[in-house]
């Protein structure tokens, strides 16, 4: 311990000490054994206690005693009387008090004190709101307890408004108290609820809780309770669910669907599909063939799409959009375009524009008090991108840059960021409907919103730092992809492409064949140019390439 000093002992002393620890093991594991077998036998007695106090006097964690001694009050509750009852709950709470004294975050004192509580006879909840604020005075931060007090409030019937008041409270005493933040959070859109926006809060209270997280943060920048807080202030817009792109690709009889957001066809969701009036039945997949909930779903026609015009349709409840195939056209989209710059708006706040620049000027105002706060660096970023992205690029740009010397640790955190935010940008400036994307020379180090590029013939990603492609299925109809200059070691993914014609893997990192093979189930894979790879410099591996991917056109190593 700190401020003790350290006392030698002597091997004498330490002899000493190990035959009382072995003294005390045997007793230990004596009382265990005794304990099992009575539980083995189901023998609920008075006995059983004392044995199983003994034990969780000194270990409150052994979770299976804790069961026992509920056997063994459930025993008892049915052959004793209630005053009897009474006495041997009021002795456990006491018991639990004392357990509790020498381990105040024992998930089984508190859960065990839970069962107390809803078992016994005329439980005194207003007693058990006193000793929650009791053990909140010794450790405010104490989340069991804060769990536990939630579990009272509900049974004491204790109105929202005071609990938040406590809250406050315990904010004033020290802004440092992550727990009274979060359940500050789940009581405001309780008693504040915004009719415009479920789950969220009125505006004028928004206000006021940020000027109180404001409070927080400039007295001390450093603490991420307030920062939290305030990002969860700031909060998502909830998009409604509906059908934001279709496409149609007569060549391989297939229907692909965009969501406005993840979405699991089946268990969240009913898509019905109809090809010129008539229902088509079938199985929507995902592009990489998983059961998780995607924006992009997959729907293969059984019926052929011949040369003439069609008709094809995909309904929900409450939405519908439809796309016509035109004589000899190959593919169909129908999508809607949106306003450069707010896209990706809703995942960043649901709060009002103003809103957002009051805040954005009081995070720059402690900016300039602390250039060097990861927190208010962060805050910064994330303002800016919900007022306007396509504006502030350059400043975001700028932070990200200082936020990784000023927090190495989360250097690839930060680049990634950056990454994202340089793609959201990339697909609101070039449009939903863009048949070529470039994100070129962007020091890439991984890719974000894949399914917005789901249409594009062609997409430009040469000259990154990209070491894999997550989320690459979603290329659906990209025919040329450019990943020259990158640090890929494999090809994975790339076997989701059904349309995939020119693929350029030039000075990447590929050194094995296995690293090539996902392409062999690129059917229409015509030309790859793998130059400047490791792979190029191994003898023979030319002609066993050709022998893996026989469709090959062109050749470039």
């Amino acid at each position: 311990m700190h401020g003790r000093l350290k006392v030698k002992t002597t091997a004498e002393q330490q002899e000493a000490k190990r035959k009382e620890r072995e003294k005390k093991m045997k007793l230990y594991n004596a009382a265990t054994s005794k304990i099992f077998q009575k539980r083995q036998g189901q023998e609920y007695d008075q006995e059983a206690l004392e044995l199983t106090a003994q034990i969780l006097s000194a270990n409150s964690d052994f979770y299976t005693l804790w069961n026992y001694r509920k056997e063994i009050f459930l025993a008892f509750k049915e052959k004793s009387t209630e005053d009897e009852l009474h006495k041997l709950f009021e002795d456990e709470l006491s018991f639990l008090e004392a357990c509790l004294k020498g381990n105040p975050k024992s998930y089984g004192c508190w859960e065990h004190r839970c069962f107390v509580m809803l078992t016994m006879p005329c439980p005194d909840w207003d007693r058990e709101l006193m000793l929650c604020n009791k053990y909140l005075e010794y450790d405010e931060r104490n989340f069991h307890c804060w769990d536990y007090r939630r579990f009272v409030v509900k049974r004491a019937q204790v109105t929202p408004e005071a609990e938040f008041e406590f809250t406050t409270s315990k904010i004033s005493s020290n802004f440092s108290n992550y727990s009274s933040w979060h359940y500050r959070s789940k009581l405001l859109p309780l008693i504040h609820p915004d009719p415009k926006h479920p789950g969220g809060v009125k505006d004028d209270v928004l206000i006021k809780e940020f000027e109180l997280a404001q409070n927080a943060f400039f007295t001390d920048p450093n603490d991420q309770s307030a920062w939290f807080y305030h990002r969860w202030l700031l909060g998502r817009a909830e998009k409604q669910l509906a059908i934001d792109c279709v496409y149609v690709s007569r060549e391989l009889r297939r229907v692909m669907v965009r969501l406005s957001k993840p979405a699991k066809i089946g268990a969240d969701l009913s898509l019905q599909v109809s090809l010129d009036g008539v229902q088509c039945t079938g199985e929507w997949t995902t592009p990489a063939n998983s059961n998780d909930h995607s924006l992009l779903w997959l729907f293969n026609l059984t019926a052929p799409l011949d040369g003439n015009e069609h008709k094809v349709m995909v309904a929900m409840e409450g939405s519908s959009r439809s796309c016509t195939l035109k004589d000899g056209d190959e593919k169909a989209s129908s999508v809607d375009e949106v306003k450069p710059g707010t896209l990706f708006s809703y995942q960043l706040s649901a709060a009002t524009s103003d809103t957002l620049t009051q805040e954005l000027d009081a995070c720059q105002q402690l900016y300039e008090l602390e250039p060097d706060n990861k927190w208010v660096l962060l805050t910064i970023m994330l303002l800016m991108r919900a007022i306007d992205p396509l504006k502030y690029l350059k400043e975001t740009l700028e932070h990200i840059d200082t936020i990784i010397k000023v927090d190495p640790c989360r250097t690839n955190y930060y680049k990634d960021l950056r990454s994202k935010f340089l793609i959201e940008n990339a697909i609101e400036e070039q449009g939903l409907s863009a048949k070529s994307v470039d994100l070129s020379n962007r020091e890439l180090t991984t890719l974000r919103h894949t399914e917005y590029m789901c249409t594009a013939e062609r997409i430009d990603l040469s000259n990154n730092k990209l070491s894999s492609l997550p989320g690459c299925e979603s290329f659906q109809c990209v025919k040329e992809l450019e990943l020259k200059g990158n640090q890929l070691k494999s090809c994975e993914k790339m076997e989701c492409l059904p349309l995939l014609e020119d693929l350029s893997l030039t000075d990447n990192s590929i050194s094995t064949m296995e690293g090539l093979r996902p392409l062999t189930l690129c059917s229409k894979l015509k030309k790859l140019n793998i130059m400047g790879n490791p792979l190029c410099e191994q003898d023979d591996f030319v002609e066993e390439l050709r022998n893996m991917l026989p469709s090959l056109d062109t050749l470039i190593t």
